[in-house]
């Protein structure tokens, strides 16, 4: 009995140890590599695809979308002629992120020309 209790809580102990992210990055870095690799039209939809599950699942132990996702997403959009779309991401990792505001508001001030 005290050897299954032994072994129960140092599996609780070590469960309790396991790794969490802070952000979910779903297939970025994958996609991404892709994307830039050949800059295909099938590999700019799955980068979008990405991107927007990214946006749509925020997992992760804060819960919201990480880092540089709104910005990349919204340079992807511009790319692809969606200048309006584009702002409007661009200005949500603003609004997430105030610490962009310097290098993405100078992107956002370049595409409102």
């Amino acid at each position: 009995m005290k050897k299954n209790m032994l072994i129960a809580g140092c599996v609780l102990l070590l469960s309790s140890c396991a790794p969490t992210t802070l952000y979910n990055w779903g297939n970025y870095q994958a996609a991404t590599y892709d994307y830039v690799k050949t800059g295909t039209d099938k590999d700019a939809a799955t980068l979008s695809k990405t991107y927007q599950y990214i946006i749509d699942n925020p997992i992760g132990k804060r819960g919201v979308v990480p880092p540089g996702i709104y910005a990349d997403y919204g340079y992807l959009l511009f790319k692809q002629g969606k200048t309006e779309e584009a702002l409007k991401y661009m200005k949500m990792e603003i609004g997430l992120y105030s610490e962009s505001t310097v290098f993405v508001g100078r992107i956002i001030e370049q595409l409102e020309k």
